[in-house]
């Protein structure tokens, strides 16, 4: 690790003092994650921080890491004067992207030379349910704040796992229909069986996480997941990114 001292400054750091209602609830609540989930895209986030303030090129953060970042923004005090003046020494900033293809382009460099710098910092992978893939990361970028008080979400389906359902249901009946047909009384057990057999395989295909959250994966697709697209970091040059530092970059 290039700057030790620096690290464990920034992972002692506390980014607000609450009791009642503090920075991991808020983030918890405003993108639908469980608490644990959220103390653990904290953590990642400080090392987001540690890499921008290292790096001497920018780099980019995943998805889950931006939100940490877009919260602690409007905690000005804390974010401007005890994390970047008083901690860190520098200003790290944050801006919106100018969009297009090249954009896009730039930051999918981006991100992965964060990973780089991660794996090179940390010893370690990055959390893949925190760190998405990059296919990930630059996919799921059509966001909205929506009020939940007045508005139900209700997730997309997965319709490739979903047709995986539909044909093995589809299998299994047209198995049970052969058999009861040679036997009449056996028809009713049979039927039983099969819709038992496809509630089974509705549960093994939608119970499977691929990270996110509280949720992702399975029979709905994606995770509980919220924030803007491409970003970028560097140091403490112009604005950057959405989810990027210092160096010019942005978000879509």
């Amino acid at each position: 690790m290039q700057k030790p001292e620096l690290w464990s400054k920034i992972s002692a750091f506390r980014i607000d003092q609450s009791v009642e209602f503090s920075f991991s609830d808020r983030l918890s609540r405003e993108n639908g994650w469980a608490k644990n989930y959220s103390n653990r895209v904290i953590d990642e986030y400080k090392k987001f921080i540690y890499l921008c303030t290292i790096s001497d090129q920018p780099i980019t953060p995943s998805d889950p890491v931006d939100q940490a970042w877009h919260l602690h923004l409007t905690y000005t005090l804390s974010y401007w004067n005890e994390l970047c003046e008083k901690t860190l020494g520098k200003q790290i900033h944050h801006g919106p992207t100018k969009g297009g293809s090249a954009e896009r382009i730039k930051f999918k460099d981006w991100y992965k030379l964060t990973f780089d710098l991660y794996k090179a910092e940390f010893k370690q992978e990055p959390p893949l349910d925190i760190w998405w893939s990059s296919q990930r990361r630059f996919k799921e970028i059509h966001f909205e704040r929506v009020n939940r008080h007045r508005n139900w979400v209700i997730p997309k389906p997965n319709f490739k796992r979903l047709k995986q359902v539909l044909l093995a249901a589809l299998g299994i009946f047209s198995i049970g229909t052969l058999m009861s047909a040679s036997d009449s009384k056996s028809g009713s057990i049979l039927a039983v069986l099969v819709i038992g057999a496809v509630i089974i395989v509705f549960v093994v295909t939608s119970g499977r996480n691929n990270g996110g959250g509280k949720s992702g994966g399975g029979w709905f697709g994606g995770g509980g997941d919220s924030g803007c697209g491409s970003s970028g970091c560097g140091s403490s040059g112009c604005g950057s990114g959405c989810g990027g530092c210092g160096g010019c970059g942005g978000c879509g």
